[in-house]
C-alpha cells in the first residue's frame, strides 16, 4: 500500500469515516431537559424531581427539571411539542393539559395524540372528598341521601372551573342523581380556607394537603376518587365501593417525548422509568404524598390517553349541558 493511501486509511479508521458505529453516540450523550408545565411545589413538580433524580443515576446524565408554568400548562406542553425529536427534551404531561384541556379550550396549539410519543405513566393522583364537621353525613351513602332530600343546598368548593375537583363533583352529581352546588374559587388555598370556615360544606381536595386537616379533626374524610384505596389513607373507602360502582376521577402524570422521537430512545427511557417507579424508595416517597406510583408500556399509555380524552370530553359535555351550563 502506498504511504499516502495508508495514511488516508488510518485517518478514516481513527475518525470513524465509513463506520456506522462511530457516527452514532450512545444515548444519552448529554443532559436531558425535563419540562414541567406547572410551577414548583405541586404534585407535578414533586413527581418530576423524584423521577429526575433516579434517571440521572441510571442514565449517567443530568436530568434538568425546567418549570414552564402558564396558560393552564399550555406553554410548557407546546414547548415540548415544538422541540427536536432527539430524546433530549421530555414532558411531564398530565390529564389536565392532555385530556381535559382539549375539550375545554378550542384551538389548542398542540394535538395531545399527534404531537407526542408516550413513554410511560408515572403516578395517579386521586382526590379525597372531605366535609366540614357541620355536615351530618358520615359516609357517601349518607351524603347522597342528605343531598337528595335538599337538592342544591349542599355546596362543594373547587380551585376553579374545569379542575379535577370540579369535574369530580359533577360526576358525583350525575352518578348519584343529586345536585351539589359548585362554588369555584381562584385557587385551592382560598377554597380550603372557606371550607375550614364552614362557608362551603364539601370539597374534593388533594390527599397530601387534606389528610393533616382530617387527622386534626378539622375536616371529615368521606371517600377517595380512585378505584382502589390509597396507601396514604387505607381506612378511607373509595366512592366506587360506597354505592357508586365505577366512580373514578384521578389526575395522572406521565412522561412523553415529541412525536417522531426514535423508538430505540423511547424504549430505553421507558425501561429506566419503569425501574425507577418500581424502586421501593421512590414508591414510598410518592405514596406518602398521596401519589399512586404506576408505569405502563408506551403503547398502553397511548391507548390510555385516548380513553382518557374521550372520558373527559363526555364529562365536560355533561357538565356544560343543562342548567344553562356551568363553565
Amino acid at each position: 500500500m502506498k504511504p499516502a493511501l495508508s495514511t488516508l486509511v488510518a485517518i478514516a479508521v481513527l475518525t470513524g469515516i465509513g463506520s456506522n458505529t462511530a457516527v452514532a453516540q450512545p444515548y444519552p450523550a448529554k443532559p436531558i431537559r425535563f419540562i414541567v408545565p406547572f410551577a414548583p411545589g405541586g404534585a407535578a413538580d414533586f413527581t418530576t424531581r423524584g423521577l429526575a433524580q433516579k434517571l440521572t443515576e441510571s442514565l449517567g446524565q443530568q436530568i434538568v427539571v425546567d418549570n414552564r408554568a402558564g396558560a393552564s400548562g399550555v406553554i410548557g406542553v407546546q414547548l415540548v411539542a415544538n422541540s427536536a425529536r432527539d430524546g433530549y427534551t421530555l414532558l411531564l404531561g398530565s390529564s389536565s393539559n392532555l385530556a381535559a384541556l382539549p375539550s375545554l379550550t378550542p384551538n389548542l396549539p398542540y394535538d395531545p395524540i399527534k404531537d407526542f410519543a408516550p413513554v410511560s405513566l408515572a403516578v395517579l393522583v386521586p382526590n379525597i372528598l372531605v366535609a366540614h364537621p357541620s355536615v351530618a353525613a358520615q359516609s357517601i351513602k349518607e351524603l347522597v341521601a342528605s343531598a337528595k332530600s335538599k337538592p342544591g343546598q349542599l355546596t362543594y368548593a373547587s380551585p376553579g372551573i374545569g379542575t379535577n375537583s370540579h369535574i369530580a363533583g359533577e360526576l358525583l352529581n350525575r352518578m348519584a342523581g343529586i345536585r351539589l352546588l359548585h362554588v369555584p374559587y381562584k385557587g385551592g388555598g382560598l377554597a380550603v380556607n372557606d371550607l375550614l370556615g364552614g362557608h362551603v360544606q364539601l370539597m374534593f381536595g388533594g390527599i397530601s394537603t387534606s389528610l393533616p386537616m382530617v387527622r386534626a379533626g378539622k375536616l371529615r374524610a368521606l371517600g377517595v376518587t380512585s378505584l382502589k384505596r390509597v396507601t396514604a389513607a387505607p381506612d378511607v373507602p373509595t366512592l366506587s365501593e360506597s354505592g357508586l360502582p365505577g366512580y373514578e376521577i384521578v389526575q395522572w402524570f406521565g412522561v412523553l417525548a415529541p412525536s417522531g422521537t426514535p423508538r430505540t430512545i423511547i424504549m430505553k427511557l421507558h425501561g429506566e422509568i419503569a425501574k425507577a417507579i418500581a424502586s421501593p424508595d421512590l414508591r414510598d416517597r410518592y405514596s406518602q404524598q398521596g401519589l399512586e406510583p404506576t408505569s405502563n408500556a408506551p403503547a398502553e399509555f397511548a391507548a390510555y390517553m385516548k380513553v382518557e380524552i374521550e372520558k373527559w370530553s363526555a364529562l365536560v359535555k355533561a357538565a356544560t349541558s343543562g342548567r344553562g351550563g356551568i363553565f
